[in-house]
């Protein structure tokens, strides 16, 4: 059973969190977050080089994003953004874009009904059939077999998020998910490695643990492609670094908090203050970053909405709820971000998709409000004009950041 228990910020306990173990399977403690009450998917990490999922479940109350969307062909619609609103407010296109581009989604152990519940998923929405008879949906091991891993109710709920979202932003995508044989760095990585030699130019990363002296190897090992977009959520924490999200060489994902608003936009994106962001201890600050506040790395890049608080509709039978649920964290917004490259297109041999963002800042909308925890008030962890460390450059406008 998960337990949930009700404090003030999801970001006041998750750190708590991350030092109290639950059984294989199921989820770490949880708490409330300005109105929902939310439950942390995956076990936290037990030993070094073990990572935890940011997938964060709303258990009790409402979320404000609970409303009818317009492309529903069933009677009654599930809480939480779906597929018109998410492109909506991310300005992506709604019918086209992404065919022929496969996303990646790289999660630990199995998910049985994984086919089968995005099958509901995109039914619900109206969304073409994504599935293995048409070529469009693929599982595999992390050594791209079929051998896959023992299933697992907690990182069953991430595949889910994983999958849903990237129907949402790109329903004319190609998926293909890789699961790892367990939640460690080494087989989370392999499963990376097996991704891009399948042919995945966009492979998503949904979780994350502490940064170590072994970080470089992981680098070199793992997150070294050139021409492939990866993204890594930044974590659900609140201010502070996990990786992969560090990885010089991804897209560190932010999270934000999304609510429609009388702008002509017609919608706002704020600080999610569970979005992880801060200084790397290890990796090296990439060329395309110039802010001075860190020597190394400054997590993170680029952000989408997290808050559970204004969550998005998730399909999963397989995890400890059944059926429609609404989600929120990091886990969120790194698959929404990985399929709006995907949307953008194949990036050119020998690129570095993570500095595409910095070339076209122009094309996100900024966020300027909103803060992750303490940090003397500096742009690390508050939202302010230009690049902060919560959303990182911003949210996207359309797919013209994520080109080369």
């Amino acid at each position: 059973m998960r337990r949930t228990v009700s404090l003030t910020a999801v970001a006041t306990l998750a750190t708590a969190a991350l030092a109290l173990a639950a059984p294989l399977g199921q989820a770490a403690p949880a708490t409330a977050s300005h109105g929902v009450s939310v439950a942390h998917a995956c076990a936290a990490p037990t030993k070094k080089g073990d990572m935890a999922c940011n997938a964060l479940q709303v258990t009790a109350g409402t979320p404000k994003s609970a409303h009818a969307e317009s492309d529903l062909t069933a009677a009654a619609a599930p809480s939480g953004y779906g597929p018109a609103s998410l492109q909506a407010a991310y300005n992506l296109p709604s019918g086209s874009g992404g065919s022929g581009q496969t996303v990646a989604i790289v999660d630990a152990y199995d998910n049985p009904n994984a086919e089968s519940d995005l099958a509901t998923y995109r039914s619900q929405y109206g969304l073409s059939a994504c599935t293995t008879a048409n070529g469009c949906f693929r599982k595999v091991d992390q050594t791209g077999g079929t051998k896959y891993p023992r299933g697992n109710s907690g990182w069953g709920e991430e595949i889910a998020l994983d999958l849903d979202m990237v129907s949402a932003a790109c329903p004319n995508c190609r998926i293909l998910l890789v699961e790892a044989s367990s939640s460690s760095m080494t087989n989370l990585g392999t499963a990376v490695n097996t991704a891009v030699n399948l042919g995945a130019r966009f492979v998503s990363n949904s979780y994350g643990g502490s940064e170590s002296s072994s970080d470089a190897t992981y680098d070199s090992s793992y997150f070294n492609h050139p021409g492939v977009a990866i993204t890594v959520s930044s974590g659900d924490n609140g201010y502070g670094v996990e990786y992969p999200a560090a990885s010089k060489y991804v897209t560190a994902v932010g999270g934000t908090s999304l609510k429609t608003s009388s702008t002509t936009r017609g919608w706002t994106d704020t600080v999610w203050s569970g979005a992880g962001s801060g200084c790397s201890a290890y990796d090296a600050k990439p060329g395309w970053q110039k802010d001075s506040g860190c020597a190394k790395r400054t997590v993170a890049d680029v952000s989408a909405v997290a808050d559970p608080n204004t969550g998005v509709a998730v399909y999963d039978t397989y995890g400890q709820g059944s059926g429609w649920m609404v989600f929120g964290g990091t886990s969120a917004s790194s698959p929404l971000i990985a399929a709006t490259y995907a949307l953008a297109g194949t990036p050119s041999a020998g690129s570095t998709p993570a500095s595409f963002p910095y070339a076209h800042t122009s094309a996100l909308y900024d966020v300027t409000s909103g803060s992750n925890g303490s940090c003397g008030g500096s742009y690390l962890c508050t939202g302010t004009t230009g690049y902060d460390g919560p959303t990182g450059l911003g949210v996207p406008n359309g797919t013209a950041a994520f080109t080369g």
